[in-house]
C-alpha cells in the first residue's frame, strides 16, 4: 500500500458524528469513510488523478448507497 499522509482536520461535531454512523453502517473507519466520500467526490468531478482511480474498491460487491449495501436505504415489496 502507498505511504499515508497524515492531518489534522477540524469538522463540527454533528458532522463528525454523521460521518463516524454513515461509516460504521458501511463498515468502515471513520477515516476511511472521509476517503471514500473525497475519492468518488472527485472522481464525479473529473479532478482524480489517474493512479487513484484505479485504486482497488473493497470487497462486498455493492457500493454505498447500492442495493445489497450495508446502510443502503432499499425497501423491499
Amino acid at each position: 500500500m502507498a505511504e499515508r499522509k497524515a492531518f489534522l482536520l477540524r469538522i463540527d461535531p454533528k458532522l463528525h458524528d454523521a460521518l463516524a454512523r454513515w461509516a460504521s453502517d458501511d463498515l468502515r473507519s471513520l477515516n476511511g469513510q472521509i476517503e471514500f466520500l473525497l475519492r468518488r467526490a472527485l472522481a464525479e468531478r473529473g479532478r482524480l488523478p489517474g493512479r487513484l482511480e484505479e485504486a482497488p474498491e473493497r470487497e462486498g460487491g455493492a457500493g454505498p448507497g447500492e442495493p445489497g449495501a450495508p446502510g443502503s436505504r432499499r425497501t423491499e415489496p
